[in-house]
C-alpha cells in the first residue's frame, strides 16, 4: 500500500479548478433567438430586393451573413449548460481542462468547449447509476446515455458478495455497502480513466485485505492479533462487524484518495460461511451452544441442590445422614439436568 501511495504521489496530479461562470445562459438564449429573427429577416428582405435587380454589394453582404447565421448559428446553443443541485461539469478545450462548474443554474460557457465524464455509461448497480441524460440511438437501436454531468450527492455502491479466506483460512461469503461522493471533480475525471470501476476494484482489494486478518468468530483455542498492536484480542468478523467496518473504511479511503472520492461510511450486508462449510460450521456452532447451554443447567442445578440441603437443615425438616444426602443430590440433580419431564416413584418401603 505504501509503494501505491508513493507512485500515485508521484503521478501527474490535476488540481480542480471552480470556474466562476455567470448564470446568464437565459439571457443567451433569449439572444440567440432575437438575432435568428433578425437573420431570418435579414434573408427575405435582401432577398426581394435581389430579386428586383435594384440591388448593391452591401445587400449581398447582409444576404450571406444572415444564410451563414441561420445554417451555423446553432453553435451558440452549444454554451447553454443547465446544472441541478448537487451536479458539475468537467469542461476542456482543445483537450485542455479548464475548469468545473458547481451550482444549480443555467450557464453559457464557450461553445467549443466539451464536457467530460468517462464514467457517465458505467453502471455497477448502484444508486448513482440513475441518469437523465439525452437518449439516442446507435448502431445497434439501443439506448445509450449522453449525460456527462458529475453527481455530487452521496451514492451507494452495492459490490457483488465475495468468497474469501478468513485468517484461519476458512471461505466466507462477505457483501459490503459502501456510500461515497465525488470530492474533487479535476481528480476524478483526470486522474483515473473511470472511477466509478476504480472505486469498485479498491473496494474489492480493500474487503480482501481487512477480512483476511480476522477470524469468523471468536475461537478460544487460537490467540489472534487484529489490530496489528501484538496483543492478542477477541476480534472476529461476526462480533466486531463496526471495527471491520470503520477499518475496511479507511482502507478504501487511502486508495481513492488519489481519484478524488471520499468514503462516507462502509457497512457489511451479508456475512455467512461459505456453502462447502456451512453445514459442519453450523454442527459446531450448535455443539458449542449445547455445551455451554448444560454447562448453564448444571451450575444452577447444583446450586438449587445447595440450597434445598441448607433450607433442610436450617429449618430442622428432616435429620439426613450422608448417604441419605448422596441419594437426595442424586434424584435432584437427574431431575433438574434430565432433558424431559420426571416422572416420580413413591417408595412404600424403607430406603434401605
Amino acid at each position: 500500500m505504501d509503494k501505491l501511495e508513493k507512485k500515485l504521489e508521484n503521478s501527474d496530479n490535476v488540481e480542480e479548478k471552480i470556474l466562476k461562470a455567470k448564470k446568464n445562459g437565459l439571457l443567451m438564449l433569449l439572444v440567440y433567438f432575437i438575432l435568428l429573427a433578425g437573420a431570418i429577416l435579414t434573408i427575405a428582405v435582401n432577398g426581394n430586393i435581389i430579386d428586383s435587380g435594384n440591388y448593391t454589394s452591401l445587400n449581398i453582404v447582409f444576404l450571406v451573413i444572415g444564410i451563414v447565421f441561420v445554417a451555423l448559428g446553432w453553435i451558440m446553443l452549444l454554451g447553454l449548460k443547465l446544472l441541478k443541485p448537487q451536479e458539475s461539469l468537467v469542461l476542456t478545450l482543445f483537450g485542455k481542462y479548464i475548469g468545473t462548474i458547481k451550482g444549480e443554474g443555467f450557464y453559457y460557457v464557450n461553445p467549443f468547449v466539451s464536457a467530460v465524464n468517462p464514467a457517465a455509461n458505467t453502471k455497477l448497480g448502484q444508486s448513482g447509476d440513475v441518469s437523465d441524460g439525452i437518449k439516442i440511438f446507435d448502431k445497434s437501436n439501443s439506448y445509450q446515455s449522453t449525460n456527462k454531468k458529475i453527481s455530487l450527492k452521496v451514492m451507494t455502491l452495492n459490490n457483488s458478495k465475495q468468497k474469501i479466506n478468513d485468517y484461519l483460512g476458512n471461505p466466507v461469503e462477505i457483501g459490503i455497502a459502501v456510500m461515497w461522493k465525488v470530492n474533487d471533480t479535476a481528480k476524478a475525471v483526470f486522474n483515473v480513466d473511470n472511477y466509478k470501476e476504480y472505486l469498485s476494484l479498491q473496494t474489492d482489494t480493500a474487503l480482501r485485505n481487512i477480512v483476511r486478518q480476522y477470524p469468523y468468530d471468536v475461537n478460544p483455542h487460537y490467540q489472534i492479533d487484529t489490530t496489528g498492536d501484538g496483543e492478542p484480542d477477541d476480534g472476529s468478523l461476526r462480533g466486531s462487524s463496526e471495527i471491520v467496518a470503520r477499518r475496511i473504511k479507511e482502507e478504501i479511503q487511502k486508495r481513492v484518495e488519489f481519484a478524488g472520492l471520499e468514503i462516507i461510511e462502509a457497512r457489511i450486508t451479508h456475512l455467512s460461511y461459505s456453502s462447502e462449510i456451512a453445514a459442519a460450521m453450523l454442527q459446531r456452532q450448535q455443539a458449542s451452544a449445547l455445551i455451554d447451554a448444560r454447562a448453564m443447567i448444571v451450575d444452577g442445578a447444583v446450586g438449587m441442590v445447595e440450597m434445598a440441603l441448607a433450607k433442610l437443615e436450617e429449618n430442622g425438616v428432616v435429620d439426613l445422614d450422608e448417604e441419605r444426602k448422596a441419594a437426595m443430590v442424586s434424584n435432584l440433580l437427574v431431575v433438574l439436568c434430565g432433558n424431559h419431564e420426571a416422572s416420580p416413584i413413591v417408595n412404600t418401603g424403607s430406603l434401605y
